[in-house]
């Protein structure tokens, strides 16, 4: 296993690069400095990594022309040619995945444990949607007595895709790969916070021959190179993943331009255990459901619902397990919870120990931060919490996790059901006729029974109410990135009404 000074040691030499001009924009096949720039700094002990270009309105405008002017040979490109260069996207990533992480590491605080394969998955999404793109426009035939109906998709035209912070390399394939398959041309802002990765990704692009114009990047701020692109006549559709308040304000500036709205919003996922479960397996999902990532996910199980029978032993278990996870550097292949992403976002989290202590729950792990420099959290449980109270309704989106008791399936259900969110749902039974019951009955887009979030990339991944708009996956992706056209063929000559004759 490589130790943490080797991979400090190889860290240095990849940013080495940055340092100089930092981080540009690129657009239409060209590095593009900005009038301005940021600064992005490493979470894990504060210092400046790199500056990054700034983009403004124009910026965005000259991205999205670049985008519409590149359309429509790259919507015509036989879905056969798009085929291979997302293969070889994939190929790059593959040859580029250790760089990868350690850029990701750095620059997020995410554990190079989970980081080390990030990259590889998303070269699977790139695989995935290239051996999908020689289809993707196939249709059906939908005849009738009268008619043949034929019917056929279309890219959509330029998409705007905005990316989170949390994971930001694989989330940004997720959403880049089906688009380019489908045939649209993109332009891409990813998170101030974490811009690192998404340069080194279309740089991959535009070496695996992904022609200019098709793919534009350009960094900065949501309330200017953000809303100047949600706003633009160019962009066609928004695909944007991050909390749901952003996503509603996307949407309205959007609205305008009617622009189609893909969005991948916030959570508070419940993992219910009822007493029948198996307990070890449900106490290592719900621990890893949590705590991986550093809390830092959507589909993160952020509620603990257990059954009152078996509360005590699991939060017992609880306990113990969570104050031996290991918080510290994220390079060191050791930790399994490094320091979270930003200042504003430690503020924000730590600010909810105190809430919790406010409404009368209790603090049974963690709830501080440790001393010394970087954005670290001590993983924590709350436990004798109520449905209402706020760390049972709102996303904290850390390493921390809330348990409530239930009496009985039903109340398990209205505890389950009564946030705004409706993303995931996990369930541990091993009562059949249960799991089926209560898995039907659960709002939420995805649920997985017995088991913790695995992704199978055909299904459809989404959720209901604050929780976004839309699926991703499979044809699903398809179905935002493209237009349907049912084409009717008469097959004979039917009668047709003479008005006026």
């Amino acid at each position: 296993m490589t130790d943490l000074a080797t991979h400090l040691a190889k860290l240095d030499a990849h940013l080495a690069r940055f340092r100089d001009k930092g981080i540009l924009n690129l657009i239409d096949g060209q590095d593009i400095a900005g009038q301005q720039s940021f600064e992005t700094c490493s979470p894990v002990d504060e210092t400046l990594i790199c500056t990054v270009a700034k983009g403004t309105a124009e910026d965005i405008d000259r991205a999205a022309k670049a985008a519409k002017a590149a359309f429509p040979a790259w919507a015509a490109l036989d879905g056969a040619a798009r085929k291979k260069i997302l293969h070889k996207i994939a190929d790059g990533i593959v040859a580029r995945a250790e760089e990868i992480a350690l850029y990701e590491c750095w620059d997020t605080g995410q554990a190079f444990r989970f980081m080390s394969k990030a990259a590889l998955r998303g070269a699977e999404n790139f695989r995935y949607y290239a051996d999908m793109a020689p289809t993707a426009r196939d249709g059906q035939s939908l005849p009738t007595n009268s008619h043949m109906n034929i019917t056929s998709r279309s890219p959509i035209g330029p998409v705007g895709v905005i990316t989170p912070w949390n994971t930001p390399f694989m989330l940004s394939t997720w959403k880049i790969a089906p688009a380019l398959a489908a045939g649209c041309t993109i332009v891409h802002k990813p998170a101030e916070f974490s811009p690192l990765t998404a340069r080194i990704l279309a740089e991959i692009a535009h070496e695996a021959g992904l022609p200019a114009g098709v793919w534009n990047l350009v960094n900065g701020m949501g309330e200017d190179a953000g809303r100047a692109l949600t706003e633009h006549p160019d962009i066609k559709a928004i695909a944007f993943v991050g909390e749901s308040k952003t996503g509603s304000m996307i949407m309205k500036q959007g609205a305008d331009t009617l622009k189609r709205c893909h969005f991948e919003l916030g959570g508070k996922n419940p993992v219910v255990v009822f007493d029948d479960a198996d307990f070890e397996r449900a106490l290592d999902a719900t621990i890893f459901m949590i705590y991986s990532l550093n809390g830092e996910r959507c589909t993160s199980s952020s509620r603990l619902l257990v059954q009152d029978t078996i509360a005590d032993a699991f939060e017992a278990r609880l306990v113990e397990r969570v104050n031996t996870i290991r918080v510290g550097h994220p390079l060191d292949p050791a930790t399994e919870v490094g320091p979270l992403i930003h200042k504003v976002h430690y503020d924000k989290v730590c600010r909810y120990f105190d809430i919790a202590r406010t409404d009368g729950a209790t603090v049974a792990a963690g709830g501080t931060a440790p001393d010394g420099k970087g954005w670290f959290v001590k993983p924590t449980l709350f436990t004798h919490a109520t449905p209402k109270m706020r760390i049972s309704q709102e996303e904290i989106f850390g390493p921390v996790l809330t348990s409530i008791r239930f009496k009985d399936e039903d109340e398990a259900l209205r505890i389950a059901n009564d946030v705004d969110y409706g993303l995931t749902g996990y369930v541990w039974t091993n009562d059949v006729t249960r799991a089926l019951r209560f898995s039907d009955a659960l709002d939420a887009g995805m649920i997985w029974v017995n088991s913790d979030n695995v992704r199978h990339l055909p299904t459809p991944f989404g959720g209901t109410k604050a929780s976004g708009i839309g699926r991703d996956g499979g044809q699903w992706s398809f179905d935002f990135y493209m237009e349907q056209k049912n084409t009717a063929f008469a097959l004979g000559q039917h009668k047709i009404a003479r008005l006026g004759a």
